[in-house]
């Protein structure tokens, strides 16, 4: 990351940021004292973001002509704007939780991957087959929703919010939609094969994302996707970790890591597809932003 700009902590910077999202070029901005500061992730596109910053500084309108209308009418700018499909699946997953610690076993009896129930004493445990033929679907993916603690919930949206927000916000919601579905199936079922039905968690999915926008940043660097290397070492070093005799002795045991897998392999062959396309676009972005000056 290359550090361009610093400006006080209480500027308003949230058209430029939308605009740097727009022309996609990967940015980050942290808070340091009294002041924020914005860091370049492509140097190749510097030339561009000043460009953008210029315009910015000057009190130009620098939202895409086609988005300048709907925002005129939408009061509600902000990050939940921005991204719905990502706020709206972290919502889902926390109203699943509070449901959970209302209604306890009933919400996780109608999630699993298999019709569970109670005969006598003992747990009876339904098949694939039976979540098929008895129409409910959504059970090849409600697992995901489904978390069994507050550590657990919380880890979970971050990353949830953190990558699938650069996808909805680049590429648009359905495309964050259809990653999700995919990858929740796909992680859940790699789960099932194990053997096991008592399972949940939006980490496969999670998993999934990283590698999309792991391979996006890597890839296409200009589509504006951006995640720092030490966090893809972190999170590929823990699923390695997980699956490792290591994890069981300090409480770390009982992991999805089948799940995690599934999920970013999905992913990683997502994500490959989509960068093929980008870097097949012809680059556009520095001479529309020319043309407009």
């Amino acid at each position: 990351m290359h550090k361009v700009l610093i400006l006080p902590r209480d500027i308003d910077t949230r058209s430029l940021r939308k605009a740097l999202w727009a022309q996609r070029i990967g940015h980050h901005f942290t808070e340091e004292h009294d002041t924020q500061v914005l860091w370049l992730a492509d140097p190749r596109q510097h030339d561009d973001m000043m460009q953008l910053i210029a315009r910015w500084q000057r009190g130009e309108p620098i939202a895409p002509a086609e988005k300048r209308a709907f925002a005129s009418r939408n009061w509600r700018q902000g990050p939940l704007a921005e991204a719905p499909v990502a706020a709206a699946l972290v919502g889902l997953c926390v109203a699943v939780f509070g449901l959970m610690a209302i209604f306890g076993d009933l919400v996780i009896a109608a999630m699993t991957i298999t019709p569970i129930g109670v005969v006598g004493t003992s747990l009876s445990v339904g098949t694939l087959g039976d979540t098929l033929s008895s129409g409910q679907l959504w059970r090849l993916v409600s697992p995901a929703f489904l978390h069994f603690g507050w550590m657990h919930l919380i880890f979970n949206m971050l990353w949830l919010w953190y990558f699938g927000r650069q996808i909805e916000a680049l590429q648009g919601s359905w495309r964050l939609l259809g990653v999700v579905m995919i990858s929740a199936l796909v992680s859940n079922l790699a789960q099932y094969a194990t053997g096991t039905v008592l399972f949940g968690g939006m980490s496969g999915v999670d998993y999934a994302l990283l590698g999309y926008v792991w391979l996006m940043a890597l890839r296409a660097p200009k589509s504006g996707f951006f995640v720092p290397q030490m966090l893809v070492v972190f999170m590929l070093g823990w699923m390695v970790f997980t699956m490792t005799d290591l994890a069981g002795p300090v409480g770390f045991g009982n992991v999805a890591n089948e799940a995690h897998l599934g999920g970013l392999l999905v992913g990683l062959v997502l994500g490959w597809i989509a960068s093929s396309r980008a870097r097949k676009q012809p680059d556009t972005t520095g001479s529309k932003e020319r043309d407009d000056e």
